[in-house]
C-alpha cells in the first residue's frame, strides 16, 4: 500500500512523463522521408540541440510513466498476481525499446563513419516496429487487467487500455512489411495513449488529494465507496 503522498507523486510522475514525451515529439520531428546521407548529416548539424533535448525527454518520460504504472500495480494489490508481474515486464520491455530508439537519434549526430547517420535512421525505423509488435502491447494489456481487477481507477480506463493493446498489436501486424511505420499510425499511437495517461494520472491525483493524509489510496477509495474488487 502506498501513502497518499507517494500516490500523489506517482500520479505527478506519470503526468510529467506524458508531457515530456509530447514535447520530445514536438521538438524532434526527424529528417524528411527519403533523405540522403548528406541530407541526414546536414539535418543533424542544423538540429543538434533539438535532437539531443528530444532524446533526453524521450528517455526520461517513459521512465516516469513506468513509475506510475508500477504504482497502479501496488495500489491495486496486484504485486503477487500475474497481471502485476506482466506490468513490470511490459514497463521494462517498453523502456528497452525506447532507449534503443533514442540511441538511433543520438547516432545520427555522428558523422564518422560517414554511413553512421543513415545506419542510425535505419535502426530507428526498425525499432519503431518493435514498439507496435511487442513493447506497447506488453504494457497496455496487463495495465488494463490490473485496473479491471481493482477499483483504483475507473473500469472504463481498464477496457480502453486493453483496446489500446489490441490496436498496437494489430498495427504491428499490418505495418510489418512497411520499411517505416506510416506517419498517420505513429501520430495516432502517440496522441491516443497520451490522452489515456492524462486521464489516468488526473483521476488518481484527484482521488489521492481527496484522501485522508494518513491513509493509502486503497483505504481512501474504500472510504469513498470504491472498495478493491476481485482479482484477475
Amino acid at each position: 500500500m502506498l501513502t497518499r503522498r507517494a500516490t500523489v507523486w506517482a500520479a505527478v510522475s506519470g503526468l510529467v512523463g506524458t508531457c515530456m514525451i509530447g514535447i520530445s515529439f514536438a521538438i524532434n520531428n526527424g529528417p524528411p522521408a527519403g533523405a540522403s546521407g548528406a541530407q541526414l548529416t546536414a539535418f543533424g548539424q542544423q538540429h543538434q540541440d533539438a535532437i539531443l533535448w528530444g532524446s533526453w525527454l524521450q528517455a526520461v518520460g517513459p521512465a516516469l510513466i513506468a513509475v506510475f504504472a508500477l504504482a497502479l500495480v501496488m495500489l491495486a494489490g496486484a504485486t503477487t498476481r500475474l497481471a502485476g508481474w506482466m506490468t513490470l515486464f511490459g514497463a521494462a520491455t517498453l523502456m528497452t525499446v525506447s532507449l534503443i530508439e533514442i540511441t538511433g537519434y543520438i547516432g545520427t549526430l555522428h558523422t564518422s563513419p560517414a554511413t553512421m547517420p543513415g545506419t542510425s535512421m535505419a535502426l530507428i525505423h526498425s525499432v519503431q516496429h518493435l514498439w507496435f509488435i511487442v513493447a506497447a502491447p506488453a504494457l497496455w494489456l496487463p495495465v488494463g487487467l490490473v485496473i479491471l481487477g481493482s477499483h483504483v481507477l475507473p473500469r472504463i480506463l481498464g477496457y480502453l487500455a486493453i483496446a489500446l493493446a489490441a490496436g498496437y498489436a494489430l498495427a504491428g501486424v499490418f505495418t510489418l512489411f512497411d520499411s517505416t511505420v506510416p506517419s498517420a499510425v505513429q501520430i495516432a499511437a502517440g496522441v491516443v495513449p497520451a490522452l489515456w495517461w492524462l486521464a489516468a494520472t488526473g483521476t488518481l491525483l484527484r482521488r489521492a488529494r481527496q484522501a485522508p493524509s494518513a491513509a493509502g489510496l486503497p483505504a481512501s477509495v474504500a472510504a469513498a465507496g470504491h472498495e478493491t474488487a476481485g482479482r484477475l
